[in-house]
Parts: structure tokens; sequence; C-alpha cells
């Protein structure tokens, strides 16, 4: 069985998804901190499978060992932690104890019980402010907040154990610009309040509930003067995790991967695809450069293709049909119900 810490949020629920129709079994573990117990019963819609569910942080040490007990874990995939970037410079004590504690008491529990294989869910926030494109693996690695800072130390933790005791088997998974939704229209990034995520934006700017996105100046050098970034579908993103798991279960080591298309669009370039696919203006309005922003950062995806198997293959109108069809399948969001009782494991004990 495959533990997905995090397997509520979106893209730990898409994951979920790819697993189960991968042939997988899985354990999923969440505490809804920044997710919706709806999304457990939706990931059983979209697959017509049952799996186990635990509500439970990971900081709870007993907790999570109950799950190691009573089930016979093979990996683990780690989705979970504090993202928001903006949240992470207020309160950076709050992301330092929740992201690498809780890193750092799943990785005792699975040494304590031999499970010593993982897929990290890592960020392409750790190659910092480069600017030398496209991005690659053994790029410089730095930080420009306490989020990011995260991430950057749990590679490091990552790596020391790995070199401490060879028979760890870890795919750190950095990945560029994720959006869209899965084709269903059942799963999708579903932000509490005003997005930080590009898409999500645009998205309520095109459903009328926000007026217009401020984009973050105009004068780069690109091809339209807007920031040029890298998207990559959610779903393909997904598949990566799923080759990932693959390969790691039967290999020794820790590798990084690059999880990006290798293209760049502009800010403007998503919204004229989003007005495209769905047939609503979306406007904007140019607003002064933020700091720290860079004009352009994509992936190097080789060494994944490579190694793993994997590339992308679903384009940036693929990404804004779904992303729309989300909106319309959820037009005021994922509402939160009570979880099919089924799926739960409400108590975990030894």
């Amino acid at each position: 069985m495959i533990l997905i810490t995090g397997g509520a949020g979106y893209i730990g629920s898409h994951t979920c998804v790819e697993l189960l129709n991968a042939g997988y079994e899985i354990v999923v573990v969440d505490n809804f901190s920044n997710s919706n117990p709806e999304v457990i019963n939706r990931i059983k819609n979209v697959t017509g499978k049952d799996f186990v569910f635990v509500e439970a942080d990971l900081l709870d040490q007993e907790k999570i060992e109950g799950i190691f007990h009573i089930y016979q874990i093979d990996a683990v995939i780690h989705f979970a932690g504090f993202k928001a970037v903006g949240e992470s410079v207020e309160i950076p004590l709050t992301y330092y104890h929740n992201n690498i504690t809780s890193t750092l008491l799943l990785c005792s529990i699975m040494d304590k019980f031999n499970v010593k294989k993982m897929v990290f869910s890592s960020s392409a926030t750790v190659y910092g402010d480069t600017d030398l494109v496209p991005i690659q693996e053994n790029s410089p690695l730095s930080a420009t907040n306490p989020y990011g800072n995260t991430k950057l130390m749990v590679e490091q933790i990552l790596k020391d154990l790995s070199t401490a005791d060879d028979s760890w088997s870890i795919a750190l998974l950095r990945y560029f610009n994720p959006i869209g939704a899965h084709i269903s229209g059942l799963l999708g990034e579903n932000p509490n309040g005003i997005p930080n995520n590009l898409l999500p934006y645009i998205s309520k700017v095109a459903s009328g509930e926000l007026e217009y996105l401020n984009v973050f100046g105009n004068d780069y050098p690109t091809k339209d003067g807007t920031g040029m970034r890298d998207y990559i579908h959610v779903v393909d993103l997904s598949l990566g995790h799923v080759k990932a798991l693959n390969k790691i279960l039967y290999s020794k080591g820790i590798e990084a991967y690059n999880l990006g298309t290798g293209n760049g669009y502009t800010v403007i370039e998503v919204i004229n695809a989003y007005e495209e696919a769905s047939g609503k203006k979306v406007d904007y309005k140019i607003t002064p450069r933020r700091p720290g922003d860079i004009a352009i950062s994509y992936a190097d995806p080789k060494k994944a293709k490579r190694e793993l198997g994997w590339a992308a293959i679903r384009s940036l109108d693929d990404m804004c049909r779904d992303s729309w069809n989300f909106v319309q399948v959820n037009p005021n969001g994922i509402k939160k119900t009570n979880i099919d009782k089924k799926l739960v494991v409400s108590s975990v004990k030894k």
C-alpha cells in the first residue's frame, strides 16, 4: 500500500486518482487545514474505487505510527505541508515547525518500520531567483522566502538521510506551475478566499466574481513584456508521481526531477488562452513589478523523460479548458460535506 500525506489537496487528490487508476492501493492522510473533506468522496466517485482515509495531522506521531502498525505500507508520497509564500513570510516559525518537524517525524516512523521509499513534493522555488533557463536539476539552489526554505531544507534532510543509509530510495519532484483540473470537473484548484495563484484568479475574473486581474509588470524581456512561466497540467504532474513511484519501488538512492513542460507562457498568453476556452473576457490592469519576481522561468524536463519515462503532453489550451470546466461544475467552489464513512478510519490505535 502507498501512504499519501496531504492527499485531499490540489495535487495530492489528482495523484490519488492516477494511483488508483494504475492499480495501487492507497492510504490517504490529511488534516483538512487547507483542503476539503468532500474531495475524499470525489476521488472515490471519479475512480469508482474504495481506499482508506485517515484524518490526522503528521505532527501526531502516535496516530501516524498507528497507520504503519495497521497497514503494510510500501512507500510514501509526501505532499502535506503549508504552501502560501506570502503567509510564510508573515508566520515563518509556523511554516518551519509544520513543514520540517512533520517531515522529520514521518521519516523517523518510516525508518522504524523499515519503509525507506519516498516521493517528496518539492518545488521549483528551490532554484531561487535564477534567470538561467531552461532550469536543470543541477542548477544552483537557493530560496527567497520561508516556504521555499522549508522545501530546500527538507531536500537536504532527505539527501543526508540517503547518504547515511543507502537503502533509502527517494525522488525529489520539483514542480513548476501546476494549473488545470480533472476532466470530470469534480477535482481542481479550490482556494479559500482571494487566490494566490494566477489561474484561479483568472477564473474568478472570467466568472464575474472578481473585477479584474493585476498583471505585475509589462516591461520584462519577453514577447509581450509580461513574466513567463512553465505551466503544467495537474494531471500530467500527477502522472509524474506515478512514474516516480514506479522507479523508487525498485531502486535505491536519491534523485531530483523537474516536472514541467519545458515551455514558457507569458501572463498575457495565459489570459488569451483562458478567454478562448471560456468565451469570457478577462479584464486586467498592468501594475508595477513585484519585488523578487523574475522575467522568465521554465524547466528542462529531459531528466524525467530519460529516467522516469515521463513527459507532459497536455497543452495550455487543455489546462485552461479543464480549469474553466471545473469552475462551471463548481460555481461556488467545492462545498464541504461529510466524508463517506466507509472510507474513514476515525481513530487509529496500535
